[in-house]
């Protein structure tokens, strides 16, 4: 199985998006989290890249999420917005934060 070398995160209220690709960005994973099961979900993942949107509450999970051992990033909405290919959703923003960081 191939590894996971970054995971774009579409951060939300209650449901969040995770989009994971390897090395040559190819699609690993797409997967719905609810809020309380982030840090468990990432708890099991390699340390790898994690990228997410940066508004308000990003940086309470980037904190969290370092500690875990990921390197984290948050991109600015107006870097993203680019990658979005269709209509918008959690999925395509998560997809499309993955992708920012890949350029």
């Amino acid at each position: 199985m191939e590894e996971v070398s970054t995971i774009g995160l579409d951060i939300a209220k209650s449901v969040f998006q995770a989009h994971g690709a390897d090395v040559e960005g190819r699609q690993l994973f797409s997967r719905r989290l609810t809020r309380s099961k982030v840090i468990e979900f990432f708890a099991a993942q390699p340390p790898c890249l994690v990228a997410m949107e940066a508004c308000g509450s990003a940086h309470h999970w980037a904190r969290g999420l370092g500690h875990l051992g990921h390197e984290v990033r948050l991109i600015p909405p107006a870097y993203v917005k680019p990658f979005v290919k269709r209509q918008k959703n959690d999925a395509i923003d998560a997809e499309a934060i993955c992708e920012s960081t890949m350029e």
